[in-house]
């Protein structure tokens, strides 16, 4: 709520009284709004809805399943991912948190604890031995596993005894999410940053460009940064400005 509120205070201009210390004070306000971390309020399930009980239920220190979701990139399973490693540990559960791509010989494996990886069709050689060795290590340890990749385990491109036991965990696919629960999740992700938005702006974010989740948010939080620092609502033409200058070829240009 803190974070809310400076928002607030930031666009209504009533952060300084000096024209000239009005840059220090809106550079403060930048620098001590933290990044919204995802959760599972912020998501919109649609189809997702047993997946993300299935999740809920995961975090709990008691849970000791061994979850697969898969879906493309932008599909939304990495927040699905940081979401419950947020609610493990605010159940003090000890997570694990590891990318595909940068595991080794070594993985840390909290007794009791929830295992994460994620991208696993990025797993090396020697990688793939260590997260195997993790699933035998799991059953003795009370570990929990939550593994994700870009296609179902029949599909990835694993060696044959580690894609059996991954096809073995329970699997889900992320369901995409239709334009109008991309729209709730968007009017979601603006509330827990402090911003009002106009519908004309998400209606707008979903006919043009990249339609994939983490594009569009990180396109929200682009213009949530162009409203503080300019002193403006959040408003289209806004929007057209800050899309004009974002560094990404697939946003068309404003018009």
């Amino acid at each position: 709520m803190k974070r809310a509120k400076s928002a607030r205070i930031a666009r209504s201009g009533r952060i300084a009284s000096g024209a000239g210390s009005q840059p220090a004070m809106q550079q403060l306000v930048l620098d001590i709004r933290p990044p919204a971390e995802p959760t599972f309020d912020a998501y919109v399930a649609g189809d997702n809805a047993e997946l993300v009980s299935r999740l809920r239920c995961l975090a709990a220190p008691s849970a000791f399943d061994a979850i697969y979701l898969w879906g493309p990139a932008g599909s939304g399973r990495s927040h699905l991912l940081s979401a419950t490693a947020a609610a493990a540990q605010g159940l003090h559960r000890p997570v694990s948190f590891a990318n595909a791509a940068e595991i080794g010989e070594e993985l840390a494996l909290p007794p009791g604890g929830l295992l994460i990886v994620d991208d696993v069709e990025r797993l090396g050689p020697t990688a793939q031995i260590t997260l195997f060795r993790a699933f035998n290590t799991a059953r003795l340890i009370g570990l929990a596993l939550l593994v994700a990749g870009h296609a179902p385990p029949a599909q990835l491109d694993l060696r044959e005894d580690l894609r059996t036991r991954i096809g073995g965990m329970l699997v889900y696919e992320v369901k995409p999410l239709s334009d109008a629960e991309k729209a709730e999740t968007l009017a979601r992700h603006a509330e827990v940053r402090g911003m009002r938005v106009e519908q004309g702006v998400i209606d707008y974010l979903l006919r043009h460009g990249e339609r994939d989740l983490p594009s569009l948010m990180a396109v929200l939080d682009a213009l949530d940064r162009a409203s503080l620092e300019q002193q403006r609502p959040v408003t289209l033409p806004l929007l057209r400005e800050a899309l004009g200058s974002l560094p990404a070829p697939a946003w068309p240009a404003a018009h």
